[in-house]
Order: structure tokens, then sequence, then C-alpha cells
């Protein structure tokens, strides 16, 4: 196997998933909203050394750390770069590169991703720092006329683009198209939302193809086929049969490993889908989570911006990484979540 395959296999190995810790300056401000707690450079750089110190989670269950330009140049209290503890702890470091979710011309409500103007120079600077791999996010909405052919060509254009300048600069790309379960108004069907996966999957697939992409040296990150957050319910089997449906129409089994992303789903919710995939069969790729929110979200409310706490956090994290690592390997279970 070549070095971007290696990578992509480590990143999907059995059991361990990837922790999503990209958030904006913009974004962790909402989250520190919640817990009333004032977003600085040194509040920020507090939050997420709580998180990479949790080494019981960081060792046995979290492959690889996606990072902001911010923390990636970060370093702990103790001035340890936080590239270099993620690495004592056997995890990659990651880093997101797209400047987010634009207008598209002409298509009300609808988004292109930008930042692939001096990506090839920025990469090869997150190289040097210590990224061995990056995301992308291209977000399709769905509403009325929604999504167009349009924003999914232009959004799977752009994935392709920088998966080939990632692969160009010796870094594994991770290819995120999202298909919003919390997009207004959110009431779709899961049949509506199968669809839109289906033909989004199927382009972005394409543009990899016509782009030269190494597809055994990227990692795949979806939405779960899901209802809207307005929607009908439905239930853990149903979304694991469309998820797993949808995945085998388009995705080749040469890519090593897919790691869904969390959106529209409750921390318990994203573990119990996701290891109800693994009860359907075998499976061609490595099927993992690279949560955010579905990672975090209890161990930001334990720790509420007090030193105090930072034990009672990482606790709170240890577990949730547990879950979802039983998890992606099908043996997650309802009562054991609840047990702690």
């Amino acid at each position: 196997m070549s070095r971007l395959s290696d990578v992509a296999h480590q990143l999907v190995a059995p059991g361990k998933g990837i922790l999503a810790a990209d958030e904006s300056t913009g974004t962790i401000k909402k989250r520190f909203d919640t817990i009333g707690l004032e977003s600085t450079e040194t509040s920020r750089r507090d939050y997420r050394e709580m998180l990479f110190g949790a080494t019981e989670a960081m060792q046995n269950y979290i492959s690889g750390v996606i990072l902001f330009d911010e923390t990636i140049r970060q370093a702990g209290a103790d001035g340890t770069p936080f590239v270099e503890m993620l690495k004592a702890n056997n995890c990659l470091a990651g880093i997101k590169v797209d400047t987010g979710a634009k207008p598209l011309p002409f298509h009300n409500g609808e988004t292109v991703t930008e930042g692939l103007d001096g990506l090839r120079e920025r990469l090869a600077e997150y190289g040097k720092i210590g990224a061995a791999f990056a995301k992308w996010r291209g977000v399709i909405a769905i509403g009325e006329n929604k999504p167009s052919r349009a924003s999914i060509v232009a959004n799977a254009q752009a994935l392709a683009r920088y998966a080939a300048l990632c692969q160009e600069a010796g870094i594994v790309p991770i290819v995120e198209p999202e298909v919003l379960a919390d997009g207004a108004p959110g009431d779709h069907t899961i049949e509506t939302c199968e669809r839109v996966t289906t033909e989004t999957l199927a382009e972005v697939f394409e543009q990899l193809r016509i782009a030269g992409v190494e597809l055994d040296g990227m990692i795949l990150k979806p939405n779960m086929v899901i209802p809207g957050l307005n929607g009908p319910k439905v239930s853990v089997a149903e979304v694991a049969e469309r998820t797993l449906r949808t995945l085998k129409a388009t995705v080749p089994a040469i890519v090593p490993g897919i790691a869904f992303l969390s959106g529209g789903q409750t921390c318990e919710q994203a573990s119990a889908n996701l290891s109800a995939m693994h009860n359907l069969g075998d499976l061609p790729w490595g099927l993992t989570f690279s949560y955010g929110r579905a990672l975090q979200a209890e161990a930001l409310a334990a720790w509420g911006g007090k030193e105090e706490n930072v034990e009672a956090a990482r606790r709170a994290f240890v577990h949730r990484a547990k879950m979802n690592s039983l998890a992606s390997l099908g043996r997650w279970a309802a009562d054991l979540d609840r047990a702690a």
C-alpha cells in the first residue's frame, strides 16, 4: 500500500474513530455561550487540552483529530504543541482547510464551499507542522426546489479539487459532502434524504475519478440517511438499512473507510445508528465515526470552563468515545451507555 493508503487505514482502524475538534472561532463561541464561558484564545486552548489530555480516550478510541488553523499551531499550558501531544497518544493530526460555505450565485439559499485559492501552499505549511490528513466540507441543503443540480456539481467539483491537492501534498483527504438534516425547514422524509444523498455521493465519486484522486488514499465523511430534524421519525433499523443501501450503490469498495458525521442526531442516536449498520452483514470498507458535537457535548457541559471540573469532563469524554468505539464494532447497547 502507498503511504496515503496506510494513513487512511490507520484512521479507520477497528474500534477507533476521528474526533472533529475543528470548530471555527465563531462556532466554538456558540458552544461556549451554552456554558457561560467567554471565548478567548486561552479558553479555547484549555478546552482542547482538556480533551486531548484524556489519555484513555485518545489512546484507545481515537485515531485522529481534525484541528482548526488556530488549534494546530497551539501548545498546551506546559508548552507541548498539540500536534506532539496527539502523536504521543498515537493519534494523527488533521486540519480543516476549507474557508466555509458561501452563497452560490443565482441559487437562493444554496452554497458552495470555498478555499481552493492558495490551498497548495497552505497544505505544504500544514504538512510541515505535522498534519497527516485534512478535511473539506461541502453542504447540500434540502428544501423547495433544493438541491439544484448546480449545487451538487459545484460542491462535488470543489471536493475533488481539494482531494487531489491534498494527495499531491502527501496528505490524506477526508471528503465530507453533508446533506443537511437541520437546514430550514428540515421537514423532509428519510426517502428524500436517501435520494439526495445517493445523487450527491454518485456525483462526488464521479468528480473524484475525473480529478485523478486515488480512492484507496482517502476517507469519506458523509451524513447518515436520516429524516430532517422536523421530519417524520424513523427506526434505527431503517436508518441503518437505507444508509448502507446508499453507500453500497455509490462508494467503491477500494475506499478504506467511511467515517460518519453526526449532524441532526443526539449523542445516543449517533452511536445507535452506527452500531446497527455493523449488524447487517459484511461491509467492504471500514465504518466508523468522525463526530464533533456527539463526542464533545457531554464533556463540555461537565467542564463548564472550570479547572476543578477537568477530570469529570474527561470521564464524560472517555465514556462517549468508548460508546462510539463499541458502535464502530457493532457492540453498542443502550444499557451500556446509560450505565455510566
